[in-house]
C-alpha cells in the first residue's frame, strides 16, 4: 500500500475549510428538499450551491475503470440504493417513505470534502428510523475509535459491532472510506466490517497524526450483498448505482476526519445537526 499522507496544521485548516463547504450544502438542501422532486431537480440545486460556495463538484466526470464519466454533481441514491445513484438513474419524483442517500463531494481552494448523509421524505418507519439510528451511532461510535497509535481495525469493529450486534442490521461487504486531501480518493482503504482472509491488508496499519480520511458506514437492512447493472452502452462497463442485492433499504452516513494527537477531529462537524425528516 503507499505512503497515507500526513497534513500539516496549515494545511489541516484549508481541509476543514473543504469540509465545511460540504456541511453548509447539506444544510441548504435540508431547506431545499420537497415531496415531488426529482433527482435531476435535487443535482441541479447542489451545483447552484457549489458554485455559490467557490466551489466545484468533485464527482462530475470522476472516472474508475469499467465506468463511464460519473455524470452528476452528487451522488443520490434511493432507497436499496446504497452509493453512487445518478441524478438519472431514477426517474420518479421523490415521495413518502423515500431514503434518499446524498453524497457530496467538492473541490475548495485546493482541497476536498466529501461527505454524506441519509434523508427520509415523511415520517419515517419503524424499520427507517432503525437504519438511521444505526447509521448515525455506527458512524460516531466508530470515529471514537480512530485514536493515533491504534490499527484501523478498531475502526471495522466498533461500526460492524454496532450495525449488526446492536441493530441486526448488514454492513455491505467490502465498501467504506478512504483517504483524501487535494485528490478524492487515496490510500487507505477502510472497510467498515472485519476483514476475510484477503481482502484488507491494511487493517493492522496504525493511525499516525495527520491522517485525513472519509469514514463511512453503508449499512442495509437485509443483506451485506450488493450487485451493480451492466451498462446497456458498453459491455465491459456497469452503471454506477450500487445496489442491494435483496432490494432491502438502506443507508450511508459519512464523516471527514482528521487524526490528531489528542484524538479524532471530525472536519465535517456540524453534518449530525442537520434536519434530516423532509416534510
Amino acid at each position: 500500500m503507499p505512503a497515507v499522507p500526513r497534513i500539516s496544521a496549515a494545511e489541516a485548516d484549508l481541509a476543514y475549510a473543504a469540509a465545511q463547504c460540504v456541511v453548509e450544502t447539506h444544510r441548504r438542501l435540508a431547506n431545499f428538499l420537497r415531496e415531488g422532486m426529482t433527482l435531476g431537480v435535487i443535482d441541479t440545486f447542489v451545483a447552484r450551491t457549489l458554485d455559490d460556495l467557490t466551489c466545484r463538484s468533485c464527482f462530475l466526470g470522476y472516472r474508475v475503470a469499467g465506468h463511464p464519466p460519473f455524470p452528476s454533481h452528487a451522488c443520490l441514491s434511493v432507497n436499496e440504493c446504497v452509493v453512487h445513484g445518478t441524478a438519472g438513474y431514477h426517474t420518479a419524483p421523490m415521495q413518502a417513505g423515500d431514503v434518499l442517500k446524498i453524497d457530496i463531494g467538492v473541490f475548495h481552494r485546493g482541497w476536498v470534502g466529501d461527505a454524506a448523509w441519509t434523508y427520509v421524505f415523511g415520517p419515517p418507519s419503524p424499520l427507517v428510523r432503525r437504519l438511521m439510528a444505526a447509521g448515525k451511532e455506527s458512524l460516531a461510535l466508530g470515529v471514537k475509535a480512530m485514536q493515533a497509535g491504534r490499527p484501523y481495525l478498531d475502526w471495522a469493529v466498533a461500526v460492524q459491532d454496532c450495525v449488526e450486534k446492536k441493530h441486526g442490521f448488514y454492513c455491505v461487504e467490502n465498501w467504506g472510506g478512504h483517504g483524501y486531501g487535494r485528490t478524492l480518493h487515496g490510500p487507505p482503504h477502510l472497510l467498515n466490517h472485519r476483514p476475510g482472509p484477503s481482502n484488507w491488508p491494511e487493517a493492522k496499519h496504525l493511525w499516525q497524526p495527520g491522517n485525513l480520511v472519509a469514514v463511512e458506514p453503508m449499512i442495509a437492512a437485509g443483506t451485506r450483498v450488493t450487485k451493480q447493472n451492466p451498462s446497456p452502452y458498453n459491455r465491459r462497463h456497469t452503471e454506477w448505482p450500487v445496489f442491494a442485492a435483496d432490494g432491502s433499504l438502506t443507508v450511508h452516513y459519512e464523516h471527514d476526519v482528521l487524526i490528531t494527537e489528542s484524538g479524532p477531529r471530525v472536519l465535517t462537524e456540524g453534518l449530525e445537526e442537520t434536519q434530516d425528516i423532509i416534510g
